[in-house]
């Protein structure tokens, strides 16, 4: 998986829009942040992922999932692009747009 497969997937969702993040690409709802590329590393930070899922997901696919230190304590995972599946990935990041995006653009998307 590439970042631009990330934005391919985001951008199917209203109100998704490609912006910069501490300098690095990222995608925002509504100018809240869905995910941010780590060009360092070529990672992907996903948010609104609960600890005790995050901690799931490590154990399952450590190749693909992890966490810094900077990140304890926040509902936050980082994948690797190269190892991570594009269906586990969507799934992460429609849940956040669902937890940002506008109840009639979640509706427009539905039906």
């Amino acid at each position: 998986m590439q970042w631009r497969d990330v934005v391919d997937i985001a951008m199917q969702w209203p109100e998704v829009a490609e912006a910069s993040s501490y300098g690095e690409p990222s995608l925002k709802v509504r100018k809240r942040l869905l995910a941010r590329h780590r060009l360092g590393d070529n990672s992907i930070v996903l948010l609104d992922v609960p600890q005790d899922e995050r901690e799931h997901l490590i154990d399952l696919m450590p190749d693909a999932f992890f966490c810094e230190a900077h990140y304890d304590g926040y509902d936050i995972v980082l994948a690797r692009l190269e190892h991570v599946h594009t269906a586990v990935v969507e799934r992460i990041l429609e849940r956040r747009w669902r937890s940002s995006a506008t109840k009639r653009a979640i509706a427009d998307f539905d039906t």
